[in-house]
């Protein structure tokens, strides 16, 4: 596959996981942890997906989707968002910003990998 993959998440064991089960199936895993410094890191790397949790250091998974989908040339990058934030307005809030697939935590390995090869073919 050779696919790029930036996970933006603060969470160790969670980071572990997520980049297992990733590289396991081709994809190249980049990680970050900062939301202060996450438009950079998505400009610098040119993921083909981005998986983005909400509650992050400096700055949060929402305001980094607005900014992504305000950016002239990131504005299409398909974004996975996780988070332990499942309730409806939660949802409805990363809908109307621009967020590709949202999905709560904890989560199954399998929903995350097949929604990230989902994401990363269209």
């Amino acid at each position: 596959m050779g696919k790029r993959v930036l996970l933006i998440e603060d969470e160790p064991n969670i980071i572990e996981a997520l980049r297992f089960i990733l590289s396991r199936d081709g994809w190249h895993v980049d990680t970050h942890s900062d939301g202060g410094t996450a438009i950079r890191a998505i400009e610098h790397r040119q993921p083909d997906v981005v998986v983005l949790d909400v509650m992050l250091p400096n700055r949060s998974g929402y305001d980094i989707m607005r900014d992504l989908r305000a950016h002239a040339t990131l504005s299409a990058t398909p974004v996975l968002m996780l988070t332990a934030r499942g309730q409806d307005k939660d949802r409805e809030l990363a809908q109307a910003i621009g967020v590709t697939e949202f999905m709560t935590k904890p989560f199954s390995n399998e929903t995350v990998l097949s929604t990230v090869r989902r994401l990363g073919n269209g």
